[in-house]
C-alpha cells in the first residue's frame, strides 16, 4: 500500500479544522455530535475530534433537531459580555465550549459526526447558574420545509416549545425540582440578527482562546 502523501488524508479536527463558514455569520458550518433518533448524548472530545459517548439520556426528554456546534467557536468573556448588555444582568462567563447549534430539519438523518450547511434565525440565551450557554436556532440550507425560513417566527411554535422544554430540563432528574430551584433558565429567545451576532462574539472568543495559546493554532 503506498501511503505517500498520507498526512493530506488525515481527517480534520471538527472543532478547530474546519472553518465557521465562508459566509459566517449568515450561513455556518455546523458540526452534528447528537440526532433525534439517540437515546445517548454524544459531544466532541476536544483533544482527539473524535465523538465520544458524553451520557445516556436517563429520562424520556431527547433533542426533537440536529444538535452539534460552529467549528472555531468559543464561549467565554466576549459571549458573556454581550449576554450580560442583551439582559441587564451580571453573567460570569460563557461556558466555555464551542457554541451550540440546533438545525431544523424535515430530512430524516440518523447518523451524528456530520458537517451540514446552516442558516442561523434566532436563538435561546440559556444560564446555567451564572455561565451563559447560548442555543443557535439554524434550518438546514435548501431543507424542503424549513429551508425559506429566515426567522423563528415563520417556525412553528410546538417545536420551538419543544426544544425550550429539552434544555430546561435535560440536566435534571425530576427529583431536583423537589429539592432546590432550577437552576437552568431560558431569558429571552432572539432573531436572527442578534444570533449573528452571538457567532461573531464566539468567534472573537475562539481567536482569544488560540491567541492565549491554551490551543494550538490549527
Amino acid at each position: 500500500m503506498n501511503l505517500a502523501g498520507a498526512g493530506s488524508l488525515v481527517q480534520a479536527h471538527p472543532w478547530h479544522g474546519i472553518s465557521a463558514g465562508e459566509y459566517a455569520p449568515e450561513i455556518v458550518n455546523a458540526f452534528i455530535e447528537t440526532v433525534p433518533f439517540d437515546t445517548v448524548k454524544y459531544e466532541i472530545d476536544k483533544d482527539s475530534g473524535h465523538l465520544k459517548l458524553d451520557r445516556p439520556h436517563k429520562y424520556s426528554s431527547l433533542c426533537p433537531t440536529l444538535y452539534g456546534f460552529v467549528p472555531r467557536t468559543y464561549c467565554d468573556q466576549a459571549v458573556a459580555q454581550f449576554a450580560a448588555a442583551r439582559c441587564g444582568r451580571p453573567v460570569e462567563r460563557g461556558d466555555r465550549d464551542p457554541l451550540d447549534i440546533c438545525v431544523l430539519t424535515e430530512s430524516t438523518i440518523n447518523r451524528s459526526g456530520i458537517l451540514v450547511s446552516a442558516r442561523p434565525i434566532g436563538g435561546f440565551r440559556l444560564f446555567d447558574r451564572s455561565e451563559v450557554d447560548d442555543k443557535i436556532i439554524a434550518v438546514l440550507l435548501q431543507d424542503s420545509v424549513f429551508g425559506e425560513c429566515t426567522n423563528l417566527g415563520q417556525v412553528p411554535r410546538g417545536l420551538l416549545e419543544r426544544l425550550k422544554h429539552y434544555f430546561l430540563t435535560y440536566k435534571e432528574s425530576p427529583e431536583d425540582s423537589l429539592v432546590a430551584p432550577r437552576h437552568i433558565e431560558i431569558s429571552d429567545v432572539y432573531d436572527a440578527a442578534e444570533a449573528r451576532q452571538v457567532i461573531e462574539h464566539a468567534r472573537a472568543d475562539y481567536a482569544t482562546l488560540v491567541s492565549s495559546a491554551l490551543v494550538a493554532p490549527f
